[in-house]
């Protein structure tokens, strides 16, 4: 990260520009690039479980910073591919902008039919994507565990109903590293929701044993 740190800046900066130009915002108020580096401080943490490689580690962070692009600031897959490659080489920027299509829901109706089994086969079938997509929840289940904001409380609950559902549906269980969905990161995810894994614990069931 030291050796790319001006390179991951400066896409940290054009993900940055690229939300505050549709007016996105995170939360009641904050600009959408606090999820965006909540998202890749995920990736700071955990990356070194998961990298293969030293040239994915700009491909990683590029995944994090873009992932919501496509599905929130109006960029095409093209458009994602154009941006990467004014920062990646050739190969970088097509496993980038496949993390970043496949983290952007399905068309539907609900929450439900945007991230349905097409959507979650599509994160499994792509390197990368299981990881970047668990430090994108892990942000979100952050922010709304720190009882700030009174949509992202009302978030919380959903992200618990979900989180057996989730884990289950981003983990293909692959012996490559690229794949992988960190215990250690589900762990941090754990403990924003103590509460209840303390429940669950003494009920005998611990869901993040069984994801």
């Amino acid at each position: 990260m030291a050796k790319y740190a001006d390179k991951i800046e400066e896409i940290r900066q054009s993900a940055h520009a690229l939300h505050a130009s549709v007016n996105q915002t995170y939360g009641d108020s904050l600009p959408y690039g606090y999820h965006l580096d909540m998202v890749v401080n995920g990736i700071r943490d955990f990356g070194h479980l998961v990298c293969a490689r030293e040239e994915d580690v700009l491909p990683l962070f590029f995944g994090g910073y873009y992932h919501d692009s496509i599905e929130d600031a109006r960029l095409t897959y093209n458009d994602v591919m154009k941006e990467a490659r004014h920062m990646l080489t050739v190969e970088q920027a097509a496993m980038a902008t496949e993390i970043v299509y496949a983290l952007t829901n399905d068309k539907g109706r609900n929450r439900a039919e945007r991230a349905g089994e097409k959507y979650y086969q599509g994160i499994r079938e792509t390197p990368y994507a299981p990881f970047v997509k668990l430090c994108d929840r892990l942000a979100n289940i952050t922010y709304s565990c720190s009882g700030v904001d009174g949509s992202n409380i009302r978030m919380k609950e959903v992200y618990k109903g979900e989180m057996p559902h989730f884990l289950t549906s981003i983990n293909p269980h692959s012996s490559d590293s690229r794949f992988l969905v960190p215990q250690e990161a589900v762990l941090r995810l754990a403990e924003c929701l103590i509460d209840d894994l303390e429940r669950e614990e003494q009920n005998g069931v611990a869901w993040w044993h069984n994801y």
